[in-house]
């Protein structure tokens, strides 16, 4: 059974096709097709494939990104899918899911928080200390204090392990005031902190790179929206009461 490299939006998924000599399967029962797609697709369980809205087509995810497997297991569909007659993006829903479940898991106090007295709005934003619109918000903490929005922030420093801004990263997680620590390291100063570990950082990078995020700051909204960069308090504040308008 020979085996290739497919594109899983950004995810990169290892499918074993099946042999052109194979003949045709009885019809599985669902848990065996959930089974026989999982089988073939690294990272994933048999409790990330469900069935789609089409037919003989199951929607399968790992992490924030989204597919569609033909019942046989062996046609792999990437792309979105959306409903014709409501106009919904049936995949981005599916991925909003995703991203409001996993940054549920996470305690509030593994993040580094800015938050108004009685914050009408929360939301979670994947921080880089060296990227330039991130300084640009951070810079902007009060103004979006006082409209309301809490700011939960998550290290997210994009170059990955070993790099200048995951050392930078660790820093300010290590300091006893993580929130003062932030703020200066943004402006350019360095930070002196002891060691600890990055656990907490390797975690959240993690989590960015299972979510697909192509970018820093990534504001994810309660809801699990994504807003994948910079916008100013005003316009945040605008797409936040919009967002609570539509539930």
């Amino acid at each position: 059974m020979a085996k290739f490299q497919l594109l899983f939006g950004l995810a990169a998924l290892a499918i074993a096709s099946l042999s052109q000599a194979q003949q045709a399967a009885p019809e599985k029962t669902k848990p065996d097709v959930r089974a026989a797609i999982a089988k073939k697709i690294d990272g994933v369980k048999p409790e990330d494939v469900r069935a789609s809205p089409v037919p003989g087509v199951f929607e399968v995810t790992r992490g924030g990104a989204v597919a569609y497997v033909a019942s046989d297991a062996r046609y792999l569909i990437a792309g979105d899918m959306y409903d014709l007659d409501s106009d919904d993006n049936l995949s981005e829903a599916r991925r909003r899911g995703v991203r409001k479940k996993l940054i549920g898991e996470i305690p509030v106090d593994e993040m580094i928080v800015f938050a108004p007295k009685d914050p009408k709005y929360t939301v979670t934003v994947f921080t880089d200390i060296d990227c330039g619109y991130c300084q640009r918000l951070h810079s902007q903490i009060a103004e979006y204090n006082k409209l309301g929005i809490s700011i939960r922030y998550l290290l997210y420093p994009r170059t990955g392990p070993g790099s200048d801004a995951w050392v930078k990263a660790e820093k300010v997680w290590c300091s006893p005031n993580r929130k003062d620590a932030l703020t200066r390291s943004k402006r350019g100063e360095t930070i002196k902190a002891p060691k600890c570990s990055d656990s907490v950082i390797a975690r959240d990078y993690e989590l960015g790179q299972n979510l697909v995020l192509r970018g820093t700051p990534a504001i994810v909204l309660e809801n699990g929206d994504l807003i994948p960069g910079y916008l100013p308090p005003a316009g945040l504040a605008a797409k936040l009461h919009e967002t609570v308008a539509q539930r």
